[in-house]
């Protein structure tokens, strides 16, 4: 049985209520057994059964428990580097859209990859977020907005579940967009989600969410509603994309389906987050989407005070988000949505878990939770957030195996 030792700072974001509760240890330990924590607490108060087990030194860094990434994009063909320049000179996201480019783009760059061209993209993807502390991605379809294209994707989602080491969790986000083919007859793209890509999904098991992305370049909150609740027939949970570019309602119509998340919220109304509180609702902020598309940040400090778990996630996507850096992003959520770098810890961890179905299973160091955490060269919270480094990470555990960097070798 492993034990942590030498942990200048642990935080165990045990509890579950409080954006800024993150159960601050100073001076502690923790032992794991067979991938599951068994105990954390201050290392004068470690139980005398663990004493003699194999110790591992955390050098006298900040444990913190495994980053959740609870919004991504991860598997896609090409980028879209030139669309970077083309908002800098003034073109926004639905100008760039409407002239073929955007999520269109991708679609195309995404349709022409194989099944392995696509794997070995995510995997390389996935190394470099491991090696930054993450340990559990939601992974999102949408890029093939058909059926061999979107269970290409969501195929490749489970392939990287089993090979590990991150935590795979997936997600149908076949209603991204009405793809080209079918911008005449949006009531038959509809129809192909519903009847023919949802059961599909369902059928191989191959996603745990269904997404859809409510705009008025996108989906209406009908059509949103429609797909949903076909998806809830099949076990298919919902999140949204709401409230990016526009106040459409969104989170309101999240807070009416039982949504999991609402995600983006950057005009969200005080309606909405009256009802994403009421319902439960996790609301996912997205920091580098806003930063790129140089937006305002959607109002974490009115969700917050307004009773909405907030999560923090990277939206790694080739356009509005390319980079999966989430430790920038929770920053960037310091910096620009005014939360405290507790609050915004909460929201990368225990929150994030809470938007993917898996609190209490990863994102916390507790009795019963996955032994997935990083060891962060920082003398605490504060410190690590405010001084931006390319990789503060020192050594990422998941399932108490260390997959980047090292620990200090057992004695």
């Amino acid at each position: 049985m492993p034990r942590l030792e030498n942990i200048g700072c642990l935080a165990t974001c045990a509890n579950a209520s409080g954006q800024d509760a993150i159960g601050l240890i100073r001076g502690a330990a923790l032992v794991w057994r067979d991938g599951i924590v068994r105990w954390a607490g201050p290392a004068g108060a470690l139980p005398a059964e663990y004493e003699a087990e194999p110790a591992w030194n955390a050098g006298g860094g900040l444990v913190i428990p495994g980053l959740v990434d609870a919004h991504t994009h991860l598997a896609f063909g090409g980028w879209r580097a030139g669309e970077f320049s083309d908002r800098i000179r003034g073109r926004d996201y639905l100008e760039i859209a409407a002239a073929g480019g955007g999520i269109k783009s991708t679609v195309r760059a995404t349709r022409a990859l194989d099944e392995e061209a696509l794997l070995a993209r995510a995997r390389e993807f996935l190394s470099g977020m491991v090696s930054l502390g993450i340990t559990t991605v939601e992974a999102k379809s949408g890029y093939g907005l058909d059926l061999e294209t979107e269970l290409r994707l969501l195929r490749v989602y489970r392939r990287l579940d089993e090979i590990g080491p991150a935590r795979i969790v997936s997600t149908c986000l076949a209603a991204h967009l009405v793809p080209s083919e079918w911008a005449t007859d949006r009531a038959g793209y509809v129809k192909l989600v519903t009847e023919r890509i949802l059961p599909a999904v369902a059928e191989e098991g191959l996603a745990e969410f269904c997404d859809v992305f409510v705009e008025d370049s996108a989906f209406s909150a009908d059509e949103a509603r429609r797909i949903c609740e076909r998806g809830s027939e099949l076990g298919l949970r919902p999140k949204l994309h709401v409230d990016q570019l526009t106040c459409g309602g969104g989170a309101e119509l999240a807070a009416s389906l039982g949504a999991v998340s609402a995600d983006h919220l950057e005009y969200v109304s005080k309606a909405g987050i009256e009802a994403l509180a009421a319902a439960g609702v996790v609301g996912v902020t997205l920091p580098l989407a806003t930063l790129y598309l140089n937006q305002t940040p959607p109002p974490a400090r009115a969700l917050i005070d307004g009773g909405v778990a907030v999560a923090v996630a990277s939206d790694f996507n080739p356009g509005t988000a390319p980079s999966y850096h989430l430790p920038f992003a929770m920053t960037l959520a310091c910096a620009r949505q005014r939360m405290t770098p507790a609050e915004v810890l909460k929201g990368a961890t225990r929150y994030a878990a809470r938007a993917l179905g898996r609190e209490g299973e990863v994102g916390s160091l507790e009795p019963g939770a996955a032994a997935d955490f990083a060891i962060i060269d920082a003398p605490d919270v504060e410190h690590w957030l405010y001084h931006l480094r390319p990789n503060a990470c020192v050594a990422t555990m998941i399932g108490g195996e260390v997959h980047h960097g090292r620990a200090g070798d057992p004695r």
